[in-house]
């Protein structure tokens, strides 16, 4: 029996490149990109991307497929359905900010990675939702990491109390910061010395540059 196409959803298509930020990035993947509503948009069967993504990956060699953009977790049923479609062909790796923890549980079973990013200044509002969904992946053993994405507003403290809350909810959590782009890192010790402080909390921390657009996408 033919399995059901599912629901449709708005992509900003299914692009190849490489992964702009967190513990892959620099690899080269296939994207699945939920639209923003300034975005071009095209409207795919939870069968047809399920399809689109094995056809592509069939043509070239990719490290893994990034579900990110607009708010993936808000077209869940989408997604289960999706994945359900694989097994998929490369591992997937979800890119959210982790304020649907009960999405997240919905899709454990089918990722490698769940990936919470935090970005702005104002990370403290976003901090509880976030760690719920870093423990519903740690819970179901899927690897899972925390990315810090501050502006030039972002204080020390507030980083480094979300390595703290990361490593009280799992001492298995990877932390990558970003610094804001332009910064300038090589005439600055702060972050050195913020990875030095945040180390004394959590075992894996890194410092990381983006990879800014084209080469860059998330």
């Amino acid at each position: 029996m033919a399995q059901p196409s599912g629901p449709t959803a708005a992509l900003a298509g299914v692009p190849t490149g490489l992964q702009s930020q967190g513990v892959w990035v620099g690899r080269r993947q296939l994207f699945v990109r939920f639209a923003a509503e300034a975005e071009t948009a095209t409207m795919y069967t939870a069968a047809a991307i399920a399809s689109e993504l094995k056809k592509t990956a069939a043509r070239s060699v990719f490290h893994s497929i990034s579900i990110g953009g607009r708010d993936p977790l808000s077209n869940l049923e989408f997604l289960e359905i999706a994945l359900r479609h694989g097994p998929m062909p490369l591992p997937v790796m979800l890119d959210v900010d982790g304020q649907r923890p009960e999405g997240v549980a919905k899709l454990t079973s089918f990722l490698a990675l769940v990936q919470v990013t935090l970005e702005g200044a104002a990370l403290e509002p976003l901090l509880e939702r976030a760690m719920q969904s870093i423990r519903v992946a740690a819970d179901a053993g899927v690897e899972h990491a925390v990315v810090l994405s501050p502006s030039d507003q972002t204080s020390d403290g507030q980083m480094l109390r979300v390595v703290e809350q990361a490593h009280s909810v799992s001492e298995r959590s990877t932390v990558v910061i970003h610094p804001p782009q332009n910064t300038p890192i090589d005439r600055d010790r702060r972050w050195v010395m913020l990875v030095e402080r945040s180390a004394g909390m959590h075992k894996d921390v890194r410092l990381a540059l983006r990879l800014p657009p084209p080469t860059g996408t998330r």
